[in-house]
């Protein structure tokens, strides 16, 4: 954003100079420089680029049951039932797809979180979309954290995403994007 707001200033000052300095060829008096320069600033800024959306995550295709190291002792895998993963301590939790708790046909993220003073583990389920884009966790301060993604081979409409927040994160919410950067949804906090 800062450059964007000093390439207009600096066309500004460009503007008013010229409006001071040249009179146009055609006999006209040199105008009051605001008169000018403040239509140009204010198409300069208009012009400014939003702020373009992350590149897709690429999304991981995992068969059903293999093991997925998903970093600091937990593991991940997915069987057409759902969504599996284990803890540091070997504890085995299970998400259903199945079950009817979540509407596979409307775009939607869920979130499980578990941990310590050190940090925690987030993962869930996105569901209701085929161009998944990325999923996004928000923590404490506005601090994004982007997830890894996997789903079952054939895209089956559902994944599973995960990610790790350091101490001091704080609740997180997490937010279902896709492909052209667009948000679908977003999950409990």
């Amino acid at each position: 954003m800062k450059k964007y707001l000093s390439a207009a200033a600096g066309v500004t000052a460009v503007a008013a100079a010229l409006a001071l300095a040249a009179p146009s060829a055609v006999g006209a008096s040199a105008g009051p420089a605001t008169a000018t320069a403040a239509p140009v600033a204010a198409t300069a800024q208009a012009k400014a680029a939003p702020a373009k959306a992350p590149a897709p995550t690429p999304i991981r295709t995992v068969r059903p049951g293999e093991r997925v190291d998903a970093g600091r002792g937990y593991t991940v895998w997915l069987t057409e039932q759902g969504k599996y993963w284990s803890d540091p301590d070997g504890f085995e939790n299970f998400r259903s797809v199945v079950d009817g708790n979540i509407d596979r046909s409307a775009a939607g993220v869920s979130r499980q979180s578990e941990g310590t003073a050190a940090g925690a583990f987030h993962s869930g389920l996105y569901h209701g979309t085929r161009t998944v884009g990325r999923v996004e966790l928000t923590g404490a301060g506005g601090r994004t954290i982007l997830a890894t993604l996997l789903e079952l081979p054939g895209r089956p409409g559902w994944g599973v995403w995960y990610a790790h927040t350091g101490a001091g994160a704080g609740e997180v919410s997490a937010e279902l994007y896709d492909r052209a950067g667009e948000r679908l949804g977003d999950g409990p906090v």
